[in-house]
């Protein structure tokens, strides 16, 4: 029984576990969002987000416990110079998930985990994002600006003759 156990194990053992989210930290450190499950995405913001509150105070100490869980000196990097500076009045809930839809080969719900400060024009919260304009028919404006293909004709059969 699991009474009162609040972390989700991912059928994996502890060991593979904590590498596998330290591996994902690393990689949402650098790219900045990363499609995974969502249960991976979910125990990723609980392993990531302690970090990034570390992150707003730059000492020696909490640099080597970013580094003891995530164990790349140059995502601790990242995280202290670049992220942490743009998270640095945010008063928490540093990670935004997205759910995506079912994968096809085995239908596990996917989901996108992004650091919520360096999303500038993909996902807006109140579904106000601008709509993509289509294009309908083949004349328009540009059909219109370009010279038609007679003039360039007329003026090669006048310096033939000359």
């Amino acid at each position: 029984m699991r009474h009162g156990d609040k972390i989700n194990n991912l059928g994996r053992t502890a060991a593979h576990r904590k590498s596998m989210l330290a591996n994902m930290a690393c990689s949402l450190i650098q790219h900045k969002r990363i499609n995974t499950t969502l249960a991976k995405a979910k125990a990723l913001k609980i392993f990531v987000e302690p970090l990034i509150t570390r992150s707003k105070e730059d000492t020696t100490h909490n640099r080597r416990i970013a580094f003891s869980r995530l164990h790349s000196k140059y995502a601790v990097t990242e995280l202290f110079k670049n992220i942490s500076v743009k998270v640095a009045n945010r008063p928490g809930g540093y990670t935004r998930i997205i759910k995506l839809g079912n994968r096809l080969g085995d239908n596990a719900e996917m989901a996108l985990i992004e650091l919520v400060d360096y999303n500038e024009a993909g996902y807006s919260p109140k579904g106000t994002a601008k709509k993509k304009s289509t294009r309908r028919g083949r004349g328009g404006k540009k059909a219109a600006e370009q010279p038609t293909p007679e003039a360039p004709q007329a003026k090669e059969e006048t310096s033939s003759e000359a």
